[in-house]
């Protein structure tokens, strides 16, 4: 299935190891150049650089904490300098630590909901007018089936999942004018 990637650029944040490794793969082999945000995995980013462009894709890594607005600005920059545009941001970076609610900690609280709402929201934010430009702009923000169904110790990152999936609904809304689609995706276990 062709899905039509050629001569576009994806920014998978937490890309560097499981679902977004397998994101940043599946987009290169449609011919997207992809960058690989990543905040502690910079072997496994490199890693997956290396595999794609083994492969003749164009890839490149992009060391930024999307809970820092200021350095997902400066990333972004950085990639539409490096690879001319930014045609698609893909929300996948997440910090879930299960936990009986009651046990939580604010400091846990604000890990879970810097990265996994306060992260899209920036990363979104950083983007829009990129996507904007390019005319057919994507935003996929990946939430688990915790924000819809709940889940026993994940009442943080469910919350969290919840608030990206209004996000999403009201992005789609705002955006969708502007050339930009917005859609969320929901994980199961």
């Amino acid at each position: 299935m062709d899905m039509g990637l050629a001569d576009k650029v994806a920014l998978v944040t937490g890309g560097a190891r499981d679902v977004g490794r397998e994101i940043g793969l599946a987009l290169a082999k449609e011919g997207a150049a992809v960058a690989i945000n990543y905040r502690g995995s910079e072997k496994e980013a490199n890693r997956l650089v290396a595999e794609i462009k083994s492969d003749g894709g164009t890839a490149e890594a992009y060391g930024a904490d999307v809970s820092d607005y200021e350095a997902v600005c400066a990333m972004t920059e950085q990639i539409v300098n490096d690879l001319g545009q930014l045609d698609i941001l893909v929300n996948n970076a997440g910090y879930v630590k299960p936990n009986r609610f009651v046990k939580t900690e604010p400091e846990e609280w604000h890990a879970q909901i810097d990265v996994g709402l306060y992260g899209v929201i920036h990363c979104s934010h950083a983007a829009a007018s990129h996507l904007a430009a390019s005319g057919q702009g994507r935003i996929i923000s990946l939430a688990g089936d915790s924000a819809r169904v709940g889940e026993k110790g994940l009442s943080i990152t469910a919350a969290s999942r919840g608030g990206v999936l209004s996000l999403t609904k009201s992005l789609a809304k705002e955006l969708g004018p502007d050339g930009i689609t917005v859609n969320a995706v929901s994980l199961g276990l």
